[in-house]
């Protein structure tokens, strides 16, 4: 415990230990706790310092240093009856207006008469004074509250039914300043003792309640809490086994970064398979190692797939024989299986896979996946068309592209989807550039994938993907919540990465969507307000995209979006040049000075054209003067897409801006000189707004 002349401030540690949570949803829970934490500790006024989340499979952690000891006292502005309702005709005060002062702990005489925001009239408004409480009152339901606020794809009940949470709670640890916290969860009371690894330590583990001492404590009961330990732990146990074999590890990064949520203290076991297993394609060996066993392939010094792999054990094992034995006859199993799938779909050709499609169902409302594909060809042409790819390639990917989903290999490995179309329809003596685009279609998979390299690829990726989320979005399946049974969020991410990687011309968003949901099949034209829903999903997934994966500043993408995103290519190019110019010094009154032209002409007609004879001070002149003479530097650079560069020509406006907000008011009594200064500021700012709308940024 912290010495009795530093308890102003002291740390909170929380251990909720649970059975066995899914690696998938754990790693998934510690991002988001990383932003509840610091939320509700503000919601519940606690001033804090450093936030770290840990987790493992059996246990999820918090460490809060610095907690202020209690809430600061807050002063609240309250707003009560009309001033009418609370006085009579005498100007005493009514029951409503004593009643009022008594709720807020104040006298009558302390009440205000003011106009409320939303209001009309006047209203009786006073300050109540709420005093801070001590941290230890506070903290049962803010602990309590973080954890039931974790959002899981799913949830179980079970002894406790008011609470659901994705397993049932074992035990929890809930220390502030060394000394337990009250909190219940899960029908479970907090305490000081944690627990160590199942099968290493199976003992109690006091805790003192410090960070440091946690991780120490559970590290002496082989238990690693912090997931990047243990993903180094997992990285050096890799190069043990490389250097004992002489054969190295295939790079997965994917795969180290789940197997690390599967494990609390990481071992590595090398095993070996028949060299004969070897003759099936390398994918399916290795899905059938890392998708349903979660082994790392090896390969040779050329990156040829060898007959070993290796296993992530969760435990220190007293005879590792047994262990790489075990795993041996597992895997032997799955690649015999991959095997008999492969010899039996050689006996059949693509044509007996394609005609299959039609009892695959896509969906109820939308039919067989052989009419999604024959609803995808017209859309893939028409985008072909526009790009100038080769029709006759185009219909034949599009024709293939699913033909792998009836096959026995893909039916039991079902990640190796448009791998074994390509594969098969090598086999099959296919062109190459259709084979590589029936894999290619499938691109990108995840965040961390590469779209597709070839223009055929992507053509039949974005159509195949511009169907789905059409036709979903038009018989009502968008996504709610963490609910997407059709991937639609990564479908349209999907859509904007091939946009976005593709030097084609130009292609309107909009014009996707319509095409999109032509009728066809016995489907009617997709409804209106489907493909508005749809497009603002599309920008709703730009936006993220650009602002979590490549970092852009959010107003500035804000505000380039609120200018247009139908050219998904030219909104990232605009939000790309607007977050240029805020790496500059004077940034703030700059970006201050196009939005002040931007609100200023809210709601106003600015359409008709400023007539320089009209103006009547020297600053309107001015800046007209010095509009004319940066506008067609600036038209020349949007013209060629050189948005940084026209914005840097804009930034020379900031000065005659500035002084003419000064000097002239706009909203002058003339009628004639308002309607003039007002089309001065139009036409600067219709040149702004083909960049980006500047009312949305935070200056």
């Amino acid at each position: 415990m912290p010495p009795e002349s530093d308890r102003s401030s002291r740390e909170l540690l929380v251990e909720l230990g649970t059975e066995e949570i899914p690696a998938g949803f754990l790693a998934r829970a510690l991002v988001e706790l990383a932003g509840l934490v610091p939320a509700h500790l503000s919601a519940a006024r606690l001033a804090h310092g450093a936030v770290q989340i840990w987790g493992t499979p059996r246990r999820i952690a918090i460490s809060v240093a610095e907690l202020a000891d209690r809430q600061p006292d807050v002063d609240e502005r309250v707003v009560g009856p009309p001033v009418s309702a609370g006085f009579d005709k005498e100007g005493k005060p009514t029951r409503a207006a004593t009643g009022f002062a008594e709720k807020n702990g104040v006298d009558v005489s302390a009440l205000e008469q003011s106009e409320v925001a939303g209001k009309k009239g006047q209203y009786l408004v006073c300050t109540r004074r709420e005093p801070g409480r001590p941290t230890g009152e506070v903290l049962p339901g803010v602990v309590a509250g973080v954890l039931a606020a974790i959002s899981w794809p799913k949830s179980m009940r079970w002894a406790v039914p008011e609470v659901a949470f994705v397993r049932p709670v074992q035990w929890l640890v809930a220390l502030y300043g060394g000394e337990v916290v009250p909190v219940v969860f899960g029908g479970v009371r907090a305490g000081r003792q944690s627990r160590g690894h199942r099968f290493l330590a199976q003992g109690p583990v006091d805790l003192d309640g410090s960070a440091g001492g946690y991780l120490a404590a559970l590290r002496d009961a082989f238990v690693l809490v912090e997931p990047d330990r243990r993903k180094t732990m997992i990285a050096a146990e890799l190069a043990r086994i490389e250097s004992e074999t002489g054969t190295r590890v295939r790079p997965d990064e994917g795969l180290l970064d789940e197997v690390s949520f599967l494990v609390e203290y990481p071992v590595a076991v090398c095993g070996e398979f028949s060299r004969e297993f070897l003759e099936v394609p390398e994918p399916v060996v290795v899905s059938a190692m890392r998708a349903h066993q979660r082994y790392f392939a090896m390969e040779d010094a050329k990156g040829k797939l060898v007959n070993r792999f290796v296993t992530i054990a969760g435990t220190v094992t007293r005879d590792p024989a047994v262990v790489k034995q075990g795993n041996e006859k597992v895997l032997a199993a799955r690649l015999a299986d991959a095997r008999f799938f492969f010899t039996e779909d050689q006996k059949h050709g693509i044509d007996y896979f394609r005609e299959r499609l039609g009892g695959l169902l896509f969906q109820k409302q939308l039919g067989t996946v052989k009419e999604k594909v024959e609803r995808t060809l017209p859309l893939a042409l028409w985008l072909a068309q526009r790009v100038g790819a080769a029709p006759a390639a185009v219909t034949q990917a599009v024709q293939l592209s699913k033909f792998d989903l009836t096959t026995a290999m893909v039916g039991e490995f079902p990640d190796l989807q448009g791998v074994m179309g390509r594969r098969y329809a090598e086999l099959a003596g296919v062109a190459p550039d259709i084979a590589v685009g029936i894999e290619e279609h499938y691109q990108p998979r995840g965040a961390k994938d590469a779209p597709p390299a070839t223009d055929l690829g992507a053509l039949v990726g974005m159509a195949d993907r511009l169907d789905t989320l059409m036709r979903c979005f038009d018989v009502g399946l968008q996504p709610s919540g963490s609910a997407d049974p059709f991937g639609l969020r990564r479908a349209a991410l999907g859509v904007l990465r091939i946009l976005l990687s593709r030097s084609w011309p130009a292609l309107s968003l909009a014009d996707l969507v319509r095409q999109a949901g032509q009728p066809f099949g016995g489907l009617a034209e997709a409804k209106e307000s489907s493909r508005a829903q749809l497009l603002e999903f599309l920008k709703t997934r730009l936006r993220g995209y650009l602002v979590d994966v490549e970092g852009l500043a959010a107003d500035c993408v804000d505000a380039a979006l609120a200018a247009g995103f139908d050219d998904v290519p030219d909104a990232r190019a605009r939000a790309v040049a607007l977050s240029k110019l805020r790496a500059r010094a004077d940034f703030e009154p700059l970006g201050a000075a196009f939005k002040r032209v931007a609100n200023i002409l809210k709601g106003q007609a600015t359409d008709r054209v400023p007539d320089p004879a009209a103006f009547v001070e020297g600053e309107e002149k001015a800046l007209w003067t010095s509009f004319g003479e940066i506008e067609g530097r600036v038209a020349t650079r949007l013209k060629d897409g050189d948005y940084a560069g026209a914005l840097q020509v804009l930034a020379e406006l900031k000065g005659p801006v500035d002084r003419f907000f000064d000097k002239v008011l706009v909203m002058d009594k003339d009628e004639r000189v308002k309607a003039n200064r007002l089309a001065l500021l139009g036409r600067i700012n219709a040149t702004f707004t083909r960049i980006a709308d500047f009312r949305q940024l935070s200056v």
